[in-house]
């Protein structure tokens, strides 16, 4: 029978694997070379560095990462070892974009402004940027783009240089992590181009840690109160520094893309690549363990405008609130208690939908909530479809 390591925060990886062989659930981060030697498959996430120093000597055919990212991997080693590879790109971007959307959405109820008018910089428009576009957007937000290789590949949106992003009045950062070439990222907030942010910019980075200097960021911020800086990713994970968690506005345990929905997509396209590359039949689908969807009526809130109800509507299905709380309880504990707390913020992390999972009850004469609410992802019942 075929032997399945797996990292056991992989959702349902138990049970989609499991109809390929023998799954064995192990913590991640503490992978080593004698765990996988008898692998044939090996499923991870990005706390395992995958190489020659893990896999040398091991019969590992195939690895999969229930990641969009593959900065962790040796794709290059794989490659001459002849071992299949997959990630699962774009699974947690709708999660991640939603994550946006209730960081700025709770940044406004707390400092007093609205994101109508406001300009956006989006810094990477790949499958996490473009959503937050669109969803930026729909809550009247001016976008401007920058992508470099995106450009290069002919994409067609009116794009601009980095100059122009660091004007906005929000700055968010959905890069991969790339530590040499043309198009490197690491460090691509340095700081110089940190210190060259305009007064009250809101800066938020969802990708990698190492996108943003940690250290210029925390320095900047004991000098710049004006600013405002929203960080789900961090340098030194798990051991993240404590001094810049408590000069964010908003820090969160690298879990922007943890929502169920997007858990569960990762692990069904690992699977159906794992499939395809080892000649199986897929039996399992991510639909069967999802939980039914959710109905939250707006019709009877008392007061409040569009805007209220919208962040109504997002703080009931995702409040970042509650988890920059959880990650300030860090902050209680024992310098040698962080990381290992810090890991398991993630790996107990609550069960999460998407805003797709949860329908929203408004009145028939609700007038521009219905589309403000569309355009964030929500599904909308205001009860047009029984009229007919």
């Amino acid at each position: 029978m075929m032997k399945i390591i797996a990292d056991e925060n992989i959702p349902a990886v138990a049970e989609a694997f499991g109809t390929l062989g023998d799954v064995t659930l192990l913590p991640g981060r503490s992978l080593r070379a004698q765990d996988v030697r008898a692998a044939d498959v090996l499923l991870v996430r990005s706390v395992t560095r995958v190489g020659r120093d893990l896999l040398e000597g091991s019969q590992v055919r195939f690895v999969g990462s229930a990641t969009i990212g593959f900065d962790h991997v040796d794709r290059d080693y794989l490659q001459s070892r002849g071992i299949g590879f997959a990630t699962a790109p774009g699974s947690n971007a709708t999660s991640a974009a939603e994550y946006v959307v209730s960081a700025l959405l709770a940044l406004g109820e707390r400092e007093g402004f609205r994101l109508a008018g406001r300009t956006v910089g989006i810094v990477g428009c790949g499958n996490v940027g473009s959503r937050v576009r669109d969803r930026l957007a729909a809550l009247g937000c001016e976008c401007l783009i920058n992508d470099p290789p995106l450009r290069e590949r002919g994409g067609h949106d009116a794009f601009v240089g980095l100059d122009d992003i660091l004007q906005a009045d929000i700055i968010s950062l959905h890069v991969p992590l790339e530590r040499s070439g043309r198009h490197a990222t690491w460090h691509l907030f340095d700081e110089a181009v940190l210190q060259r942010m305009k007064p009250c910019t809101v800066l938020i980075n969802t990708s990698r840690g190492a996108v943003v200097d940690n250290a210029a960021l925390d320095a900047l911020l004991a000098r710049r109160q004006d600013l405002r800086v929203v960080l789900d990713v961090w340098e030194g994970e798990p051991a993240i520094e404590m001094p810049l968690l408590e000069k964010v506005a908003l820090g969160t345990a690298h879990i922007a893309g943890y929502s169920l929905d997007g858990k569960l997509r990762g692990t069904e396209m690992i699977y159906r690549a794992a499939c395809d590359y080892l000649g199986c039949v897929p039996r399992w689908d991510a639909a069967t363990v999802l939980p039914e969807a959710n109905a939250l009526d707006l019709r009877n809130l008392p007061g409040g405008d569009d805007l209220g109800r919208v962040c109504a509507a997002v703080f009931n299905t995702y409040d970042i609130r509650v988890d920059d709380k959880r990650l300030r309880g860090l902050l209680r504990l024992p310098p040698a208690d962080r990381p290992g707390g810090f890991d398991r913020l993630r790996k107990e992390y609550p069960v999460r939908r998407e805003f797709a999972a949860t329908t929203v009850c408004i009145d028939s004469d609700a007038g521009r909530l219905g589309e403000l609410l569309r355009g964030i992802g929500f599904n909308v019942d205001d009860g047009s479809a029984s009229d007919t």
